[in-house]
């Protein structure tokens, strides 16, 4: 995956972004090339590109937006849904959120954003590189 912060395109600047924070159903940009895509919290949540986050990703090899894997045999720890408890922009390249797990160190530009879009089409791209 290339770095989240290389400089933007036409396809990976929004048009326009919405953060649906009280209704907690996610986040929401359309896309300058037409394109749209939602994201729900929880996944934005397991998609943080901090440093931190990178790195426990790498070790266990999963990707940005995959659910932590339980060790085989863990009992489930109850854990509080993701969701942000507030959303700002960074200059004209990102989006940081401050979640309810205390964490908000990741940013998330446009162009990690447009990578990791979850739709299925997007998806199908990522599955042929």
């Amino acid at each position: 995956m290339q770095s989240p912060l290389q400089s933007p395109t036409a396809a990976t600047d929004p048009k326009l972004v919405k953060v649906n924070l009280t209704t907690g159903t996610g986040m929401d940009i359309e896309w300058n090339d037409g394109h749209t895509s939602h994201y729900n919290f929880v996944y934005l949540r397991d998609a943080c590109a901090c440093a931190m986050c990178e790195e426990e990703r790498g070790k266990t090899g999963r990707r940005p937006g995959d659910p932590p894997k339980s060790a085989p045999g863990a009992l489930p720890m109850f854990k509080p849904t993701a969701k942000p408890l507030s959303a700002e922009a960074v200059g004209k390249y990102a989006i940081k959120f401050a979640w309810n797990d205390n964490h908000d160190l990741g940013i998330y530009s446009w162009k990690f954003l447009r990578e990791i879009c979850p739709c299925t089409e997007c998806k199908a791209g990522r599955t042929l590189q």
